[in-house]
């Protein structure tokens, strides 16, 4: 049996009815997206990559920095970013669609939380995360202020903050926020202490992040990457 197939024919038609194309709506965009991803990829979400990736991100040849840690990842989608994390105390993935992908693809063996934000409020404790990624998500949130302070505001003292953001890249219906290094400085980083900062320009479609691995340089409004790793400063006693 074509998984793929057999999934398209039946999701397909029912995505359909409740989301005629074409719409403006950008959730209705993206979970259409994952939609067409998951039926590509024959019916399972391919997350092999993001270990790399996220250790990339935090600058880390392993990962022992997460053992016994809660780690988070905002913006997380339905792949399982976090499956490879197996040296966590907990793994919670945070999405605004979390509930839908839930709903919509087998996610258990992601061995991950998924958790369902809003526009302006992630519904975990403040102070809670030990690590928190998020990967090229930021720029999709409508009020990208009232996003940073929840970052912050679940994140330990004492815990790290380790993201990637497009920069420079024209706002569209899924991604309304163009970023730029002044505004996620404005918003997110002059509240944290950051321990590494990298820029670099986007690579081609098949390795957007392979000059990274170059060291190619980020020069003036080109579009590219900022990859970054903050602690959020201990609470005075």
């Amino acid at each position: 049996m074509n998984i793929a197939k057999t999934f398209k024919s039946i999701v397909g038609p029912l995505y359909r009815s409740f989301f005629p194309y074409p719409t403006q709506n950008k959730y209705d965009q993206e979970l259409g997206f994952w939609i067409k991803e998951y039926t590509r990829e024959g019916g399972k979400f391919e997350n092999d990559w993001y270990e790399k990736l996220m250790l990339a991100m935090a600058g880390e040849n392993d990962d022992e920095f997460i053992h016994g840690k809660i780690v988070a990842d905002f913006g997380c989608g339905p792949r399982g970013s976090l499956q490879w994390a197996i040296k966590a105390k907990e793994r919670i993935g945070l999405d605004i669609l979390a509930d839908k992908y839930s709903e919509m693809f087998d996610l258990a063996a992601h061995n991950m939380r998924y958790i369902a934000n809003t526009e302006s409020r992630i519904p975990l404790p403040s102070d809670y995360v030990d690590v928190l990624f998020t990967i090229n998500a930021m720029d999709h949130v409508d009020d990208f202020s009232a996003m940073c302070n929840e970052l912050i505001r679940i994140l330990k003292p004492g815990g790290e903050f380790i993201g990637s953001f497009n920069l420079h890249e024209p706002p569209t219906p899924c991604e309304p926020q163009s970023l730029d290094e002044e505004k996620i400085h404005k918003c997110l980083l002059r509240h944290l202490v950051v321990r590494s900062y990298r820029t670099a320009p986007r690579g081609p479609e098949e390795n957007r992040y392979l000059y990274f691995w170059e060291n190619k340089p980020l020069i003036g409004k080109e579009e590219g990457f900022l990859w970054v790793r903050a602690t959020k400063p201990l609470e005075r006693s």
